[in-house]
């Protein structure tokens, strides 16, 4: 049986030229990416020859500018291409999400020149980007990070250890928080840092439950040195730029759940009616019809709570509240999604001859990256009832 039995989404798509978009994603998808997601996940093998051909495609670089290399699309038509690709192989869609998360930083608060200098190549010149907040010390209470960068005349020098950073060790840039101030968030600076600078080196990638075929690795800088014209923003403004960056990287994270969850239902609509017990397919009994609708429910449910935070995205209002629960809600529903997935197929759904279980472990990182869904929940609290009292 294959991975997946696609079920019709539709897509409310608001141009020509992003259905043209969308049918050049799937048959990429259909050709480059599906034959081999499930050996190449096995093998944790990470398909560095397809980013550059997404690179080519114009697909890396869609909800930025077209001055440098962009592709001028809504983020609402981003968000459903990244969940195109992740209900193929979420390796390939979080890896395009996490790469436009590293562009964030220089697009939205770099220079014009440094935007003229870089951007082109991160857009559309077959560089891969990382991004790089999270510290062996410091993952919820990212503000607490330790990473240094002193300055050196015209330079700044970084030491310290980022950790948990997908791509890391095989990118080309690396979107780097570092401190160059007193103690808290005011006293954090972003960098865009070179993958060759001399002082940088990665460690082995984790041994990971899921998303075998994404690298995840601490990344090293040892006295990295770069000029200041890498420095992002003014100096201490890397904090606000780091949440600015995950409020959209939430809804990438969010559309990519939705994806594995689509994938996971595909499969369970698939082995439903073709598994047959009693007589009769198993979809129709009802319990597993009413399981299935529930399943899809949720999907729809995602699907159209990431597309409207997208829309006040794409509109130019507030959207962190409703990024927080698209995230939260698209996450906790894939792992319910791809854990029922399992169910329907019994124990097939228990072995890797299916690709449910995959799906099943690759939704609980998801729950995890960019925000634990705890966070996101104090992040929904705080919009409703104001901060914490101390």
């Amino acid at each position: 049986m294959p991975d997946r039995a696609p079920q019709t989404v539709e897509r409310r798509l608001p141009t020509e030229e992003a259905e043209d978009l969308f049918a050049l994603v799937r048959e990429i998808a259909e050709r480059e990416i599906a034959p081999r997601a499930a050996e190449e996940e096995d093998a944790g093998h990470f398909p560095r020859e397809l980013f550059s051909l997404l690179s080519a495609s114009g697909l890396l670089g869609l909800p930025y500018d077209s001055d440098y290399g962009g592709g001028d699309q809504p983020y609402a038509v981003h968000l459903q291409v990244l969940e195109e690709l992740a209900t193929v192989r979420l390796t390939v869609g979080l890896g395009v999400s996490v790469h436009s998360l590293s562009c964030h930083a220089l697009a939205n608060f770099g220079t014009k020149e440094q935007r003229a200098a870089h951007l082109p190549a991160m857009l559309g010149g077959g560089l891969l980007g990382a991004y790089c907040l999270s510290e062996p010390a410091s993952g919820s209470d990212a503000a607490s990070l330790r990473t240094k960068a002193l300055r050196d005349g015209d330079d700044w020098v970084l030491t310290g250890t980022k950790a948990w950073i997908t791509h890391g060790g095989i990118a080309d840039f690396y979107t780097v928080m570092a401190r160059t101030g007193g103690e808290g968030p005011k006293g954090i600076t972003a960098f865009l840092v070179p993958g060759d600078a001399e002082g940088l080196s990665a460690a082995a990638p984790e041994r990971k439950m899921g998303m075998k075929g994404s690298p995840t690795a601490q990344l090293h800088l040892d006295g990295v040195r770069i000029p200041d014209s890498r420095r992002i923003g003014e100096e201490g403004q890397g904090f606000a730029i780091a949440l600015s960056s995950l409020d959209s990287g939430r809804l990438g994270i969010a559309a990519c759940a939705v994806g594995v969850a689509q994938a996971a239902l595909d499969q369970a609509v698939s082995y439903a009616r073709e598994r047959r017990q009693f007589g009769r397919p198993i979809a129709d009994f009802q319990g597993l019809r009413f399981l299935l609708a529930d399943m899809a429910t949720q999907i729809e449910a995602g699907r159209a709570l990431y597309l409207e935070a997208a829309r006040l995205r794409d509109e130019g209002r507030p959207f962190g509240r409703q990024a927080a629960m698209a995230k939260l809600f698209c996450t906790d529903a894939a792992m319910r999604i791809t854990t029922d997935a399992v169910q329907v197929l019994g124990g097939y759904g228990y072995t890797a001859d299916f690709p449910v279980e995959r799906y099943m472990r690759e939704a609980k990182v998801l729950q995890i990256v960019e925000g634990t869904n705890q966070i996101q929940r104090t992040v929904i609290a705080r919009h409703l009832v104001g901060p914490e009292t101390r």
